[in-house]
C-alpha cells in the first residue's frame, strides 16, 4: 500500500511538472533567467543620448507638433531610494522634496527642454503619462498632459507615511511655450498603485493598478512571478471638472478591466477607441476596445507574447505607406533580465540589460515579431518605452542620392537610464 501510495504521489508529481512545464519555460524566456550579456554585440549603430533626460519612465510621440513628450525624475538621487512602482519606499522625505518634471524633446535637434510649472510646487515623482490634443485649439496647438505622481503619505497625513498615496496631475500646455500649467490633482480610492494613464478625453481616462499588493514581501513577488495572479485592474475615472482644489472632488471611478495579470503600461492604437495594455511582468501586449463614452468595460480582443517584459506600448502610423508596404506596428520596450532588477533597482552603478520589439501584423492572423534594439544596459537602462519617428525617405541620402531605404529614428528611454536614446534604426 505504501508502495502505491508513493507511486501515486510520484505520478502526480511528474504529473504537474509535465503541465506546468510550458509555463515555466514562458517565465524563464520574459524574465531572461538564462539570457546573457554581452552574448552578442548589442547595438552597432550611433546612439545619441538626449542631455538632461534623467530617469525618464515614459514618452510619447505627439506627431502633430512634432514633438516628444515625456516625464523626468531629474534628481539622480531620487529613485534609487524612492519608487514605489519597485516597492521602494527607502526615503520618503526625499520623495516630499523631490520636484521631477515634463520634458519636451525636438527630434530634429535630439535638445530637451524642461517646462516650468504654472500653478504647481510639487512635490512630483516621476511615472506614466498620457499626451492628447485640446479639441478646442487648433491641432498641433495645445495639448493636455496627465502623470502619474507617487506622493509620499507624509503629503497628506502629515506624518512620516512610509508609503505612497500616488495620483494623477493634469496638465495644459500651449505647444512651443515654455510653461506648463496645472490644473487639478486626481485622486479615488479605487486609484491604489496606479503605474500609467489612458486619456479618452480630458474628463474621461483610464488608469492600470500593476499590483494588488504594493508593498515588498512573499505576496508581491508572488504577483510579479506568478503569471496565474491575475489580480490588477484598469479603472475608468469620470471628471466633472477640469478645476478642483481638492483631488478628490467630482471624480467618480468604476473597474472597467479585472483578472489581468500585472496590468502596467497603456497606449493609443490604431483607432480613438483602441487601447493598448500591457501585461508587463509575463511579457504580453493586450489590444483591446474602451466603450463608447467611457460607459461599460474594455474588451479585450487579441492578446501577443512577447520574449521579455512589456512595459509602455506604443504604435506607430507609417505616413509613408503604400499598397502592399506598410511598415506601421506596435512597440513594447522592457528589460532584456528581469530577473535582476530586485537586486539593481538601489544601484545607481548597476546595468539592466534592455529589449524593444517592433510587432507587425502577418499574415494568417501570426504576428511578425523582430527585436529592433537591444543593448547590455550601457547605453540605455532599464527600457520602459520606445517610440519611432520617421524618416521621409526622400531626405534619406548617400552621397547625395535618395536610397530609398526605409528607416526611422527610434527613441527610447527607461525608469532607470541616464538618458533617452536616440537611434537610427531600418523599418
Amino acid at each position: 500500500m505504501r508502495l502505491l501510495t508513493l507511486s501515486l504521489l510520484g505520478a502526480f508529481l511528474a504529473y504537474v511538472l509535465y503541465t506546468a512545464a510550458p509555463s515555466v519555460h514562458r517565465a524563464v524566456t520574459v524574465l531572461g533567467v538564462l539570457r546573457k550579456y554581452p552574448a552578442r554585440a548589442t547595438v552597432k549603430e550611433d546612439v545619441i543620448a538626449i542631455p538632461d533626460t534623467v530617469h525618464c519612465e515614459d514618452l510619447h510621440h505627439h506627431v502633430a507638433s512634432g514633438t516628444l513628450f515625456t516625464a523626468c525624475e531629474d534628481n539622480p538621487e531620487t529613485r534609487f531610494k524612492w519608487f514605489p512602482p519597485l516597492a521602494n519606499f527607502d526615503d520618503p522625505e526625499l520623495a516630499s522634496r523631490s520636484r521631477g518634471s515634463i520634458h519636451v524633446v525636438d527630434p530634429k535637434t535630439m535638445q530637451s527642454r524642461r517646462l516650468k510649472f504654472d500653478n504647481f510646487d510639487g512635490p512630483f515623482i516621476t511615472h506614466g503619462i498620457d499626451v492628447i490634443p485640446d479639441t478646442e485649439k487648433t491641432d498641433g496647438e495645445a495639448v493636455y498632459i496627465f502623470a502619474i505622481n507617487h506622493v509620499p503619505e507624509n503629503q497628506v497625513s502629515g506624518e512620516k507615511g512610509p508609503h505612497a498615496r500616488s495620483q494623477l496631475e493634469l496638465f495644459h500646455h500651449i505647444i512651443g511655450s515654455s510653461s506648463i500649467k496645472h490644473l487639478r490633482s486626481v485622486h479615488h480610492p479605487l486609484i491604489t498603485a496606479p503605474n500609467d494613464v489612458f486619456a479618452q478625453s480630458p474628463t474621461s481616462l483610464y488608469v492600470t493598478n500593476d499590483h494588488r499588493h504594493r508593498y515588498h514581501g512573499l505576496m508581491r513577488a508572488v504577483e510579479d512571478l506568478y503569471f496565474g495572479a491575475k489580480w490588477t485592474q484598469v479603472v475608468h475615472i469620470q471628471l466633472n471638472s477640469l478645476a478642483a482644489a481638492e483631488p478628490t472632488t467630482g471624480v467618480t471611478a468604476t473597474v472597467a478591466l479585472s483578472g489581468m495579470h500585472n496590468n502596467n503600461g497603456l497606449g493609443h492604437g490604431r483607432s480613438d477607441r483602441e487601447i493598448l495594455i500591457s501585461s508587463c511582468t509575463s511579457g504580453v501586449l493586450h489590444i483591446g476596445q474602451v466603450p463608447a463614452g467611457g460607459v461599460g468595460n474594455i474588451t479585450i480582443a487579441e492578446s501577443i507574447e512577447i520574449d521579455h517584459v512589456a512595459d509602455n506600448p506604443s504604435y506607430f502610423s507609417d505616413p509613408y505607406a503604400t499598397h502592399g508596404d506598410d511598415r506601421s506596428g506596435f512597440f513594447e520596450a522592457g528589460l532584456a533580465r528581469a530577473i535582476d532588477i530586485g537586486s539593481t533597482q538601489r544601484d545607481p552603478a548597476a546595468k539592466d540589460p534592455v529589449m524593444v520589439t517592433y510587432l507587425r501584423p502577418g499574415s494568417a492572423g501570426h504576428w511578425e515579431k523582430q527585436v529592433i534594439f537591444e543593448d547590455d544596459g550601457t547605453r540605455l537602462r532599464s527600457a520602459s518605452a520606445a517610440v519611432l519617428v520617421p524618416i521621409d525617405p526622400a531626405e534619406d541620402t548617400k552621397d547625395g542620392s535618395a536610397t530609398g531605404a526605409r528607416r526611422a529614428w527610434l527613441f527610447a528611454t527607461g525608469f532607470l537610464s541616464n538618458s533617452i536614446i536616440a537611434v537610427k534604426v531600418d523599418l
